[in-house]
């Protein structure tokens, strides 16, 4: 026993004024560990960000704005919005049924289902592109028939529509699962006892207690859909005012020199990462504040 705790009757108080005086780490070390964090944030992504906004506006905002409404880069929104418009919603109900399935009931296969949700993370995006290119291309496995049914999929819109749900479709589930397993099956069971229904369980019981997370993997899935490269560039063709994301069009700009319009269309992606990042941050500010309110009840 120290001899502080000797000297003092309040051993339980001595004992946590040593372990404080213990782990309390010297001032310079306080700093240079900030010093060092902030650094890294402001040369790896601060400035960069702030690189694509100088050099999107440095010809003013007449050339800014004509970047935007020409016909190749308006096409290349509208088509970016259209995949994650449809991307996500499928997504949304894949998520919750397979975590649904996966938290809540004990089925064969299981941890198959779980170790397949996780394969686009696994997966390079160009390969994942390449497999429907294998599938679905003109020399693929269902080409054939395709073509005889005039039905475009690779170089199309389907094909983009298909490759951005391949690399988006764990984000929803992903968030849920730990979620919906550490909350458990008896308010559920409860529910159904007192005569629920399915459909009623999930609506009263199971979609409350899992709401924050779900707004949560819906930003991270939209946002993701909207940014994808990879596999969308192997599926796409790049058919000008066609089958261009916003990504891949940046892409054609840039290597056409035409920096002042490819930073135009790279700064709207880069402002739509930040409202889904402002939005993301909200989400988590009012999920932890109400856990807080339920844990003071």
């Amino acid at each position: 026993m120290s001899a502080v705790t000797q000297l003092n009757p309040h051993s339980g108080f001595a004992s946590r004024f040593e372990r404080n005086i213990a782990t309390r780490d010297p001032r310079w070390v306080k700093f240079l560990v900030l010093g060092l964090g902030l650094t890294f944030f402001a040369v790896f992504l601060l400035l960069p960000l702030v690189a694509v906004f100088v050099e999107a506006l440095r010809k003013g905002w007449s050339t800014y704005f004509a970047a935007l409404v020409e016909p190749d880069a308006a096409a290349a929104i509208r088509l970016t919005l259209l995949a994650a418009a449809i991307a996500v919603p499928l997504n949304l109900v894949f998520g919750i049924a397979a975590a649904w399935a996966i938290a809540k009931f004990d089925f064969p296969g299981k941890q198959l289902l779980i170790t397949l949700i996780d394969l686009p993370f696994s997966v390079s995006p160009v390969v994942a592109g390449l497999i429907y290119v294998l599938v679905f291309g003109a020399q693929g496995w269902f080409g054939p028939w395709l073509s005889e049914h005039d039905i475009r999929i690779i170089f199309a819109v389907p094909g983009i529509v298909l490759a951005t749900i391949f690399v988006t479709f764990p984000f929803i589930a992903r968030e849920l699962i730990p979620l919906m397993q550490s909350q458990g099956r008896d308010e559920e069971e409860a529910a159904i006892t007192l005569g629920a229904s399915g459909w009623q369980a999930f609506w009263r019981v199971t979609l409350p207690n899992i709401k924050w997370a779900l707004l949560y993997g819906v930003i991270l899935c939209n946002a993701r859909a909207m940014g994808e490269f990879g596999a969308v560039s192997v599926v796409s063709g790049h058919i000008r005012g066609e089958t261009n994301t916003m990504p891949l069009h940046v892409e054609i700009l840039y290597n056409e020199y035409q920096f002042a319009a490819a930073f135009a269309v790279a700064s709207l992606l880069a402002l739509l990462a930040l409202v889904t990042l402002a939005i993301k941050t909200y989400i988590e500010w009012q999920a932890g504040r109400v856990s807080l309110q339920e844990q003071l009840r």
